[in-house]
C-alpha cells in the first residue's frame, strides 16, 4: 500500500490543478461585453460625432460646450457610451491631435472650416 500513496498523491494534485485552471478559465472575459465603449468602432463613432459637432460651430467651442454638444448629438447613444466624461473626451481629444498633428480644438475647427 505504501508504493501506491505517491502515485495517488501525484494523481489527485494533477486532478485539483485541471479543475483550479478550468475554474480559472470560467472566470476570464471570453467575449467582448455589448456596452464597452473602449472598441476602435466606438471610438471612430464618438471622434465621427465629435468632428461633426465641432463643424457645426461657427467659432471654436470651449472644452465644456464640445462635451454638452456631443451628448446632445442625435448620433450618440446615452445607453452604449454611459461612461462617457470630461475625461474621455480628453483622450479623445488627445488621440486626434497626436493622429493629425494639431494642437487644440481651434485647430481642428480651422482644419474642417477650409
Amino acid at each position: 500500500m505504501k508504493e501506491h500513496i505517491p502515485s495517488l498523491m501525484m494523481a489527485g494534485f494533477i486532478l485539483f490543478l485541471v479543475l483550479s485552471l478550468w475554474k480559472v478559465y470560467k472566470f476570464l472575459p471570453n467575449k467582448q461585453l455589448e456596452d464597452d465603449d473602449n472598441t476602435i468602432e466606438s471610438i471612430e463613432q464618438l471622434t465621427c460625432i465629435m468632428l461633426a459637432v465641432i463643424k457645426n460651430y461657427d467659432t471654436p467651442p470651449t472644452h465644456n460646450e464640445l462635451f454638452i454638444a456631443i451628448t446632445e448629438h442625435n448620433d450618440f447613444d446615452k445607453e452604449h457610451f454611459w461612461r462617457f466624461n470630461q475625461n474621455k473626451l480628453n483622450n479623445l481629444l488627445l488621440k486626434y491631435y497626436a493622429k493629425n498633428n494639431l494642437t487644440s480644438i481651434d485647430d481642428i475647427h480651422n482644419k474642417l472650416s477650409q
